[in-house]
């Protein structure tokens, strides 16, 4: 009998634990936005107020991108992810018991300081897979891997308006959302059992799977990172360049992850409940589009190498998001709309390999430090937008937050003709050769 791990080899099944927490934490983080159809009549919170809630998480979310790098790199992914499960679950559960026992100014307050700390909690989980993934897959994997994974992000956001707006409206908001958090539970304690750092750890590789990655220069990460390591990282300019591409390519991907499920019920006229089957519609193609952007960006870093290969993608795809942003935003039909929506959502997502995988070919064994760093600049991209996009809607101006986007959509892919992916950070206690 063939041996099982051969067929299907402990990196997949590592992949699989790193799939579910993505599609659990978009499901935690996308939640919110649902529920806040329902938070605003009864906690009577301005459409401001609710911008402010997301903005709290994504500040959370973007300012421990790079300590939460760092700690990963530093500590390991096995209990970084064990760490990241129980403040997340508890953030969940704070954010669902808070209006039973506070009222007004302070149930703001502890709400706002739960969605920052769940962000807190949420922003090593990227990093920190992106390490993993370079420890677990060969170089040739590494957009692919990203790309499967930012479609179980998108899945889990798909889930969560009919998920949370079915729950409302039986079990009411605050039990809706709790339910976001059960299944993090037991996803967490297993790969606490099962998950390793490296395949050299796991007993249950195969000599084949481990060959076979030693062989293709899969990466070990750089446990005794040190300040002159991370100082050279924030000095690289392709590791700057991503960043900043990164942001911008960031308030298109808010815009649509965010503010979607609002934009058919104030603009277009939808009711809650046909809100949230419509709602599933842009992040399905996002994941559609992130799953085909890692198999392509993995098929042309082979063909073309990292330098042109990881940036053709960006260069399309991230141009033509940016016109159907102003096609959707003037389309007559909001079916139509919806349409173009989830098509430029599919096409935003489609690069999501391409990004990951340039930080872990500038990176290298510092990939968890410039995830952090890449991820950081992306969610910069959220603490600029949201606020934006939240004056805009809620002085009726949602044609205009869109049309902004389109800007970013075109500066993000501008940035990319500056990034040399093939050139890896120069670090001195990890240097690697470049790609």
């Amino acid at each position: 009998m063939q041996d099982r791990r051969v067929i299907f080899p402990v990196r997949w099944r590592i992949f699989g634990f790193l799939f579910g927490i993505g599609f659990l934490a978009y499901l935690q983080q996308r939640s919110i936005t649902v529920a806040a159809a329902r938070i605003i009549p009864e906690l009577h919170f301005s459409q401001m107020q609710i911008a402010l809630l997301e903005w709290a998480f994504v500040m959370g979310y973007a300012l421990f991108q790079l300590p939460g790098g760092v700690l990963g790199q530093r500590r390991g992914a096995r209990w970084t992810f064990l760490g990241i499960g129980c403040l997340s679950t508890l953030c969940v559960g704070l954010t669902a018991a808070a209006p039973l026992a506070l009222a007004g100014a302070a149930l703001f307050v502890m709400l706002f300081a739960a969605q920052f700390t769940l962000g807190v909690s949420h922003a090593p989980i990227f990093p920190v897979s992106t390490g993993v993934f370079e420890s677990w897959f060969p170089p040739r994997h590494w957009a692919l891997v990203q790309g499967l994974q930012t479609m179980g992000l998108s899945l889990g956001a798909a889930l969560a308006p009919p998920m949370i707006a079915t729950l409302m409206a039986t079990i009411g908001w605050q039990r809706a959302l709790l339910w976001t958090a059960i299944p993090a539970i037991p996803l967490y304690l297993l790969w606490t059992w099962y998950g390793r750092n490296s395949p050299r750890e796991h007993a249950a590789v195969s000599p084949q799977e481990l060959a076979l990655l030693q062989h293709t220069g899969s990466e070990q990460a750089n446990a005794r990172l040190s300040a002159r390591d991370l100082l050279a990282i924030l000095r690289n300019r392709n590791v700057l360049w991503l960043a900043l591409s990164y942001l911008a390519m960031n308030y298109v991907f808010y815009l649509l992850a965010n503010w979607c499920f609002l934009y058919l019920v104030q603009q277009r006229g939808f009711s809650e409940l046909n809100s949230r089957w419509l709602a599933m519609a842009p992040p399905i193609t996002a994941g559609i589009g992130a799953g085909i952007g890692g198999a392509i960006a993995s098929a042309l870093f082979v063909r073309l190498g990292s330098r042109r290969g990881l940036r053709l993608t960006p260069l399309v795809a991230l141009p033509a998001a940016g016109v159907l942003l102003v096609v959707a935003v003037h389309a007559a039909s909001a079916y139509v709309a919806i349409a173009v929506l989830a098509l430029c959502y599919g096409l935003v997502e489609l690069t999501e390999g391409s990004y990951w995988a340039a930080a872990m070919t500038i990176g290298r064994s510092n990939t968890m430090a410039v995830g952090g760093v890449l991820n950081t600049g992306g969610n910069l991209g959220g603490v600029i937008g949201i606020p934006v996009v939240g004056w805009l809607s809620g002085h009726g101006h949602w044609n205009a937050a869109f049309l902004v986007g389109t800007g970013f959509a075109c500066l993000s892919a501008a940035l990319w003709l500056l990034i040399d992916a093939g050139d890896s950070v120069d670090v001195s206690s990890g240097a690697q050769p470049s790609a």
